[in-house]
Formats: structure tokens, sequence, C-alpha cells
């Protein structure tokens, strides 16, 4: 019988989700700090009084681009993935992992507040099995394997206010291989996107969610194969 495997797993501190969820997908402590997460945020809006991309009160809930410029620190890159596709088309192979963006209520204490917030949560595989690595749980909560993962996020998908994305090296994201090479162009139209508890915009005039490929059927899911991501500076 084989060893449990040992996961990191940050708790939820304040609306630090989006921290969490980093080092969580890079399953090591410290990958990342309140104060470099801070320091992204101005260097994105510099020489404003309000930040746009986290709290007023600078307790966190940070953005997509907070995530994304922290990810390629990394050499990585966070490809939105457009629901209308099937999730089978991904190939898991050449996916680092994944963070998942999901409504979220706030609460004062014990009390519910009228409000809504960004929670971010990470998805990611370790020793084989894909695990659920949401600072929110108790523990880590286990997925299964590849096609377990399929049948989860396509569940995740049909919430039209969760918004899913893939984190791939940036050599991956360039040649686009983190789409199954088994896939079929088909066209299609771009509806408008579905944001998720995000009334932030973002830093420039082109949609950071944007796909390079609109659609796509997929024929084949390959097997994945162990994906770790790098700690230190590219």
């Amino acid at each position: 019988m084989s060893a449990k495997p040992t996961i990191y797993h940050e708790k939820q501190v304040k609306e630090l989700c989006a921290l969490h969820a980093l080092n969580n997908l890079f399953q090591e402590r410290g990958t990342f700090s309140k104060n470099e997460l801070d320091g992204i945020c101005s260097r994105l809006s510099p020489n404003v009084w309000i930040n746009p991309h986290r709290s007023m009160l600078g307790l966190g809930n940070y953005d997509i681009n907070v995530i994304m410029a922290a990810l390629q620190l990394k050499g990585c890159e966070a490809v939105w993935f457009d629901k209308r596709k099937d999730p089978g088309c991904l190939d898991l192979s050449n996916i680092c992992g994944f963070i998942l963006n999901v409504p979220s209520d706030y609460k004062f204490g014990f009390v519910m507040l009228p409000l809504r917030r960004r929670h971010w949560i990470a998805i990611r595989q370790i020793q084989g099995n894909f695990y659920n690595l949401d600072s929110k749980l108790d523990a880590p909560q286990l997925i299964g394997r590849s096609s377990d993962l399929i049948a989860y996020l396509k569940q995740q998908m049909e919430c039209k206010e969760k918004e899913l994305f893939v984190v791939v090296s940036k050599e991956v994201e360039e040649k686009q291989l983190w789409m199954n090479q088994f896939a079929v162009s088909s066209p299609t139209h771009n509806p408008p996107l579905n944001h998720c508890d995000s009334p932030d915009s973002v830093t420039d005039n082109s949609n950071p969610y944007e796909s390079k490929n609109d659609s796509v059927e997929c024929l084949q899911i390959h097997e994945v194969r162990n994906c770790s991501l790098a700690v230190n500076d590219f």
C-alpha cells in the first residue's frame, strides 16, 4: 500500500486566497508573500490612491492581473479556459495545474454581509492524483485521476460565475501545447464573458481571459505525466 502523499496546504487568512492559491499550487511555503503581491499591485498601477488590483483595505482580494504577473515571475502563464470547450480537450501532460475562480460570500465575524468577493482555488496533481487545494477547506480534497479531474472540471464549468485558468510553462503557452493535439477546430462566435465577482478592471484594453483557440472538439485524452512546478525564478 502506497504511503499517503505529503501535501502543502495553506489555510485561509483574511482575503489572501490568491496568495494561498499560488503557494498551494507551487507546493511550498513562502513561494510568494503578501508584500510581494502588494508590490506587484503597485507596479501594475503606480501612483494611485486606491489600487484597483486589491482590496481597498489592503487585506488581499487580489485580481487575476496580480496572479498572472506572479506566475510570470516563475516562468509560467495563466491561460483562461473558454468554458464553451470540453475540458477533455486539455492535454494534462503539459499542464502544471489550475486556478479556479468562484463566487464567495463575505463574512464579518459570524455575520454574512451582502457583498460578493472573488475566491481563488488551486488544483494540481500530486503523486498521480489531482487535489482541490482550496484554502477554505480543512484539508486537501482528493479529486482523483485524469478522468475524475475532467469530470470535476466539467461540473465546475456548468456554473456561469466560475472561471478556470490553466497554468502552464511559457513554452507550452507559446506553442499552445496545453490543448490536445488531436483537437479539431470549428467556427464559432465569441459571446461576452461572465466575470466572476470581479469589479476590478484589467490593466489594458485587451481581455486577459481571451483564448487563442475559439472552439475545439477533442478526439482523445492523454494520460497525465508528472508535471511539477519549479519554485525558483526562471
